[in-house]
């Protein structure tokens, strides 16, 4: 068993880092700009990365995870998705606090697991929804009134990352956290169409979900897209909201105030709410239940799209049959 480590009440918190890609190498960044924290260690399977790590970060890159555990206070852990659960449990498990990329896990049972056993260490768990605090900026979050319908829409071109899960997971599930903080209660129904293009799994996916109070939510999003686009729309009774995150324009015809949106640094925001959620005991921005909730919803979409390709493959092998 690893040995349980207590967040100390003297000296620097030591952070890690697993997994440094993109935004792994952009955790380390955040946490030497955190007063308060020593990062320590950046665990990560490529050799090239490891011998970085002195000279980009100052500090020594390790090949295997397991020998952090027990020595940190905090951890990001920001490898492929499907091993989120494995290692987001063993460092709760060895008394560090955790904050990892999203998807939270890529199973509800995974999920379910690691919101339970939060709660059993007492230890903060976190999810980098990072545009939760651009959102929470705008004051869109303290609006009570719920939107009747809301379409997100998230378009890229293809990079290669986050290819081990579906672009649901990957790219909508940012959308799916808002829609989710806008429009409460419980998911009715789901419908999804989707196509992979470079991988195995759905790089494109247009999806319908609809609530039990009558809202709807309108989702479109791709990793294949031959140029970006990225808004929000949300409908509501007395007028809309929308938002274009690249050219930073908010339209609102309705009676409430909005702010100006600006993108700042939310990952820089998300890593420092999290420290200070470890000091301070006040629970995160994003919470792992709601994370979970956003898994959940996901997943659903993900179930629908492969339906739905299964449907349109079995009437095309019956059309063909028919012809012949």
């Amino acid at each position: 068993m690893s040995p349980i480590r207590i967040v100390r009440e003297n000296g620097p918190l030591k952070a890690a880092v697993v997994g440094a890609g993109a935004f792994g190498r952009h955790h380390a960044t955040k946490y030497r700009g955190i007063k308060g924290v020593e990062l320590v260690a950046i665990a990560d399977p490529s050799p090239e990365v490891r011998r970085a790590a002195p000279a980009t970060h100052g500090v020594p890159g390790i090949a295997d995870w397991r020998e952090l555990l027990g020595k940190v206070d905090l951890v990001s852990v920001c490898s492929p998705a499907t091993t989120h659960s494995t290692i987001v449990r063993a460092f709760l498990n060895a008394g560090a606090n955790v904050m990892v990329e999203k998807p939270i896990a890529t199973s509800i049972e995974e999920a379910d697991d690691l919101v339970t056993l939060a709660e059993k260490t007492g230890k903060v768990l976190t999810v980098g929804h990072q545009e939760r605090f651009v959102f929470a900026h705008t004051g869109l979050l303290d609006y009570t009134e719920v939107p009747l319908e809301m379409s997100c829409w998230r378009k890229g071109p293809w990079t290669g990352r986050g290819a081990d899960v579906s672009c649901v997971l990957d790219l909508m599930i940012h959308d799916l956290d808002l829609v989710h903080q806008l429009i409460p209660g419980k998911v009715r129904s789901v419908q999804a169409r989707g196509a992979c293009v470079k991988s195995l799994l759905a790089d494109d996916v247009k999806a319908a979900i609809m609530f039990e109070n009558g809202a709807v939510a309108r989702l479109e999003t791709s990793r294949v897209a031959e140029a970006r686009s990225r808004g929000m729309r949300a409908v509501y009774s007395d007028g809309i909201v929308e938002i274009d995150f690249l050219t930073r324009t908010v339209t609102n015809t309705t009676p409430r105030a909005l702010n100006a949106l600006e993108i700042g640094d939310p990952l820089g925001e998300s890593v420092t709410s999290f420290v200070e959620s470890v000091r301070t005991g006040n629970p995160p921005l994003v919470r792992a239940i709601e994370a979970r909730n956003a898994l959940a919803t996901a997943l659903l979409v993900d179930e629908a799209w492969e339906r739905s390709t299964r449907t349109r493959v079995r009437r095309s092998a019956m059309a063909v049959a028919a012809a012949n």
